[in-house]
C-alpha cells in the first residue's frame, strides 16, 4: 500500500527557508515521492489553527515513505529547515483500493 507524507509547517525564516526547499526535492525523488499538495489554499475545519503550508507527499509504499525521511539525503534537507521553521511531519499508510 501506498505511503504519505503528511506535513503542516509554519516558517519562520523565509529567506533561509529555500535552502530547504532547493535539497529536500531530491531527496523526494530519489524515493520514488510525488508532491500532491504544497501550500496553496487551505482551511482548518477542525483542530488547531491553519499551518502557513501543508504538505502532502505520496510514495508507492509506507516503507519507501519511512525511508525517505530517514534517508541521509533527506536528513541532510531537513538540517536547513531546523530553526526557521516550525514543522510537523506524519508517515501514514494508504488504504486498499
Amino acid at each position: 500500500m501506498k505511503g504519505y507524507w503528511i506535513a503542516h509547517v509554519d516558517v519562520t525564516d523565509p529567506e533561509r527557508y529555500t535552502e530547504y526547499t532547493k535539497h529536500a526535492p531530491a531527496a523526494f525523488a530519489a524515493y520514488g515521492g510525488r508532491l500532491l499538495a504544497r501550500g496553496g489554499q487551505s482551511e482548518a475545519m477542525e483542530g488547531r489553527a491553519t499551518p502557513q503550508r501543508s504538505v502532502v507527499i505520496e510514495f508507492e509504499s509506507y516503507e519507501q515513505a519511512l525511508a525517505c525521511y530517514r534517508s541521509p539525503e533527506y536528513q541532510e534537507a531537513a538540517s536547513y529547515r531546523q530553526g526557521v521553521a516550525n514543522a510537523e511531519v506524519i508517515i501514514v499508510e494508504g488504504v486498499p483500493h
